[in-house]
């Protein structure tokens, strides 16, 4: 890489952090209508600050929402009206899920830090009969289309933070504060081993640097 070119790579990632935006909550809209208008119970995996537990609340008659960060639960909490049909616990996603079973199961921008087939399966078995499992999660870049994403990628998140801010330099949003580490799977083994654990799933790369996972329960299984 030339000089120059990392020079300007230097200045967008200046620029980046002088305007943050929430790259996971500008996947909500898009996971909301992978679900019924209407259902009974949801459970938020990774809940974060609840920004997405709260709008499950629009549709669900019961949201729960987790993470094993117990000072991002409190916050959550502090964010939630009283009245919302909404719960937030400290809890491990792998042994600690509230209850038994569930009509949707979101997990956003979490799996990347969970043993991978094993939280899915966690996710299949907690999973009601016809429910529906949406993942927005991270992967390593490595093939070309991978780096073609990021390159697009890359000035859309420049001009996203800036329009968000509207130009003005911003504090880092409330769900970007928690802990977090890069990606360490590449797409290609996660859609494999995505489908081993749930036949048909449904896998895509998305821009900022995300995948999506979408998969139905079936009633028999």
């Amino acid at each position: 890489m030339t000089s120059l070119a990392q020079r300007a790579l230097r200045a967008l990632d200046r620029f980046n952090t002088a305007h943050p935006w929430d790259h996971n909550a500008h996947y909500h809209r898009w996971l909301l209508r992978q679900l019924p208008q209407r259902l009974g119970s949801a459970l938020d995996v990774g809940c974060g600050s609840g920004d997405l537990a709260r709008l499950l609340a629009t549709r669900a008659d019961e949201v729960q929402g987790i993470d094993a960060d117990p000072v991002i639960i409190r916050r959550a909490q502090q964010l939630t009206p009283p009245a919302a049909p909404v719960t937030f616990t400290a809890a491990d996603a792998l042994t600690g899920l509230p209850r038994d079973s569930y009509d949707v199961i979101t997990c956003v921008a979490t799996l990347h830090h969970l043993p991978f087939t094993e939280a899915l399966g966690v996710f299949r078995r907690h999973l009601a009969p016809g429910g529906t499992l949406v993942v927005v999660g991270l992967f390593r870049a490595q093939d070309p289309v991978d780096h073609l994403l990021g390159a697009v990628a890359s000035p859309l998140n420049a001009a996203t933070g800036w329009l968000r801010n509207k130009g003005r330099r911003a504090p880092r949003p409330a769900s970007m504060t928690a802990r977090t580490r890069p990606a360490e799977m590449l797409f290609a083994d996660i859609a494999d081993g995505a489908r081993d654990v749930l036949p048909g799933a449904r896998l895509r790369r998305r821009l900022f640097w995300r995948y999506t996972l979408v998969w139905r329960r079936p009633f028999a299984s």
